[in-house]
C-alpha cells in the first residue's frame, strides 16, 4: 500500500473512504509492532518512503549527506534485521530525526524537536513521515541560494563559531591557537613529512614527492583520520560533523581488507581456474561479507573462524565438481591467520588500499580508477565505492577549511620546505 504524505489542512478535506484507508494502515501498523513476534512489513514500507522523501530533500551537490542517507536507511540491510528479529524501531526512529535536523531549516526544525518527545513508536513514525513535507515547502525557496553559496555559507558559521572565543582573537594567527586540535593533528603529520626515519625513506611510489608539503601534509592528514583510536577524543574540530561517518570507513576499509586478504589467499590455493567464475568470487564475497557484518572488529578470530570453514567448504566443493586436485589443508591455517595483525598478507592489502585512496586525493577518482593496484581486482567495485565516499567528504572539507589549513599549515612549515603556503584544490 502506497501512503501519500497528506499534511493536517489536507487530512481535512479527506473524503470519508480515504480517511478510513489512511487511518487503516495506521491501525494496522500498530498492531503489527505490537504483536508478540513484530511484524515489520508495513514498518520497512513506511521507512523506504521516508528514505525516498529526504532524499528528494537534498541538493545534487550533497553527496555527504546522500551517502549518509543511504547507509543508514539501507533497506537491504534493515530487512535482514527484520529477519532476525533485531530491527530497534524507537532507536531507528532517533537516527531519522538527527538526519531530519541536519536539513531543517526554521519551520521543519519546529517540527522535528516535537517529535523528539514522542515515546509511541507508531505516532513517531507517523510525524516522521509528515514533516519532510514541511521541510520540502521550507528548503525549496532556498535552494537557489544555497546551491551557489553551500561552501561560503558553511565557511561563514565555522567563522562565527571562532569569533565567539574571546582568547587570542586579537592574535593574527589566532586559528592555531581556536583550532587546538586541528593545529595538533596538522603538526603530527608536517612534523613526519619534514622528518622522514633514515630505517624507512620515502619512496616515490608512497609518497606525493612531485607536490609542495603543505600539499602533502593536507592529503596525508586526511589519510591519518582513517587509522584514528576511536577513544582519542582530541579529533580536529574542523572534521566533528563528519567523525561518525569516518569511523564508519575507517570499519568498511578493515573489512575490505579482510575481504581481499581471504580472496588472494584462496585463489593462490585453488588456482584462477574456480576465480575465473564471477559467480564462484561472489559467493565468497557474501560469505565473508556477511560475517565481518554481524561480527564486531573486536573479536577478529572468530570471525575467521567462520570464514574459514564456509570459504574451505566451498573451494573443496567447487573443485570436487569439476574433478579437479582436492584442496590443501594449509588454507585453513592461512585463512585463520588473516585475523592477526601481523599477518603479511592483510599488511600488504591494507597498505594497497590506503596508497589507493591517497592517489584518489592526489590524483582524482577518474584517473585512479584506471589502475588499481595489484592484489586488489577482484574487489574492485567495492574500493571504488568506499573510495568515491572518501574521496567527496574530503573534498568538500577542503573547500570549505582550506583557508584554515593553509593558515596552520604556513606556521608549522618553514618556508624552505613547504615551497609554497597555499593548500591546493584535492
Amino acid at each position: 500500500m502506497e501512503i501519500k504524505r497528506t499534511s493536517s489542512s489536507n487530512y481535512k478535506s479527506m473524503d470519508i473512504e480515504t480517511k478510513t484507508m489512511y487511518n487503516g494502515f495506521w491501525d494496522h501498523l500498530k498492531e503489527q509492532l505490537l504483536n508478540t513476534l513484530p511484524d515489520f512489513t508495513c514498518a520497512l514500507k513506511l521507512l523506504k518512503e521516508v528514505k525516498e522523501n529526504l532524499l528528494s530533500l537534498l541538493l545534487p551537490h550533497q553527496n555527504r549527506l546522500r551517502n549518509e542517507f543511504e547507509e543508514s536507511l539501507d533497506m537491504d540491510l534493515l530487512k535482514q534485521e527484520t529477519e532476525y528479529g533485531a530491527l530497534d524501531v524507537p532507536h531507528l526512529s532517533t537516527h531519522i530525526l538527527n538526519l531530519m535536523i541536519m536539513l531543517c531549516a526554521q519551520v521543519g526544525d519546529e517540527a522535528v524537536q516535537k517529535l523528539e518527545s514522542m515515546t509511541d513508536p507508531v505516532q513517531l513514525l507517523k510525524g516522521i513521515f509528515h514533516v519532510p513535507g514541511l521541510m520540502k515547502m521550507d528548503i525549496q525557496g532556498l535552494q537557489p541560494y544555497l546551491k551557489e553559496h553551500s561552501v561560503q555559507y558553511e565557511q561563514a558559521k565555522f567563522q562565527e563559531l571562532l569569533d565567539k572565543q574571546p582568547v587570542f582573537s586579537y592574535i593574527p594567527f589566532y586559528v592555531v591557537y581556536l583550532l587546538d586540535y586541528t593545529t595538533k593533528w596538522l603538526t603530527k603529520v608536517a612534523t613526519d613529512l619534514t622528518t622522514p626515519s633514515p630505517s624507512s625513506p620515502a619512496s616515490p611510489s608512497s609518497s606525493s614527492l612531485a607536490y609542495p608539503q603543505s600539499h602533502n601534509g593536507a592529503i596525508q592528514a586526511y589519510l591519518n583520520l582513517l587509522l584514528w583510536d576511536p577513544d582519542n577524543d582530541k579529533f580536529p574540530e574542523t572534521l566533528l560533523m563528519d567523525r561518525i561517518r569516518l569511523q564508519k570507513m575507517e570499519s568498511h576499509l578493515h573489512q575490505l581488507t579482510v575481504l581481499a586478504s581471504v580472496l588472494l589467499v584462496a585463489r593462490c590455493f585453488s588456482g584462477n581456474v574456480l576465480f575465473n567464475s564471477p559467480e564462484f568470487v561472489d559467493k565468497l564475497k557474501c560469505i565473508t561479507k556477511g560475517h565481518s557484518a554481524f561480527c564486531p572488529l573486536s573479536r577478529p578470530q572468530e570471525t575467521m573462524l567462520s570464514v574459514r570453514e564456509q570459504v574451505s567448504r566451498e573451494i573443496h566443493q567447487g573443485l570436487k565438481d569439476m574433478d579437479l586436485i582436492a584442496l590443501s589443508t594449509s588454507l585453513i591455517g592461512q585463512l585463520q591467520n588473516i585475523a592477526k595483525k601481523e599477518n603479511c598478507v592483510r599488511n600488504i592489502i591494507d597498505q594497497r588500499i590506503r596508497l589507493f585512496l591517497k592517489c584518489c586525493l592526489v590524483h582524482g577518482m577518474q584517473e585512479s580508477l584506471q589502475d588499481f593496484p595489484g592484489g586488489l581486482s577482484l574487489i574492485e567495485g567495492e574500493l571504488a565505492e568506499l573510495s568515491w565516499k572518501f574521496f567527496n567528504l574530503m573534498h568538500h572539507n577542503q573547500q570549505v577549511f582550506s583557508p584554515y589549513y593553509a593558515e596552520i599549515l604556513k606556521n608549522i612549515i618553514p618556508p624552505a620546505q613547504a615551497h609554497e603556503t597555499e593548500v591546493e584544490s584535492i
